[in-house]
């Protein structure tokens, strides 16, 4: 069965002044947070962007992938730490999300480097949120195992 998540977003105004809100509807973990063109595109002034939320996502998503990787490979990791940039500029296109950069540390016991690379390359194949961004979106991956 699949699953469906919902968010609401409200905008007023036009797009160099107008704001607007974005809103977590299925868990309600977060509600009416602030979001304009200019925290898109120059400085965030602790408003959230689409970009922001984008590069939450891939982080959840890799870090699940990745521990289930690792523990169907028989190295269940102690800690998986993984941070995410969504770069986005303006191309002939106009605004567009042009990549997603994967950074993970991890301690896992008993895997070795190679076996690591190997497990973070497939997590980074097997995220759904890879996955939707991998044909229009650089998807890159810095994985390194901690000691």
């Amino acid at each position: 069965m699949s699953q469906v998540r919902r968010a609401e977003a409200n905008w007023s105004g036009d797009l160099p002044s107008g704001g607007g809100a974005v809103s977590a509807s299925t868990s309600g973990i977060f509600k009416d947070q602030a979001i304009t063109w200019r925290a898109r595109t120059e400085a965030s002034e602790g408003k959230t962007s689409p970009e922001e939320l984008l590069a939450a996502a891939h982080a959840s998503c890799y870090a699940m992938a990745l521990s289930n990787e690792l523990a169907k490979a028989g190295h269940p990791a102690e800690r998986v730490e993984v941070a995410v940039e969504v770069s986005a500029g303006k191309t002939d296109a106009g605004w567009t999300v042009q990549s997603s950069a994967i950074t993970v540390r991890a301690k896992v016991p008993g895997a070795d480097a190679a076996v690591f690379g190997e497990k973070a390359e497939a997590a980074k194949a097997s995220c759904p949120i890879s996955r939707a961004l991998s044909s229009s979106v650089a998807v890159t991956l810095d994985a390194a195992l901690e000691g």
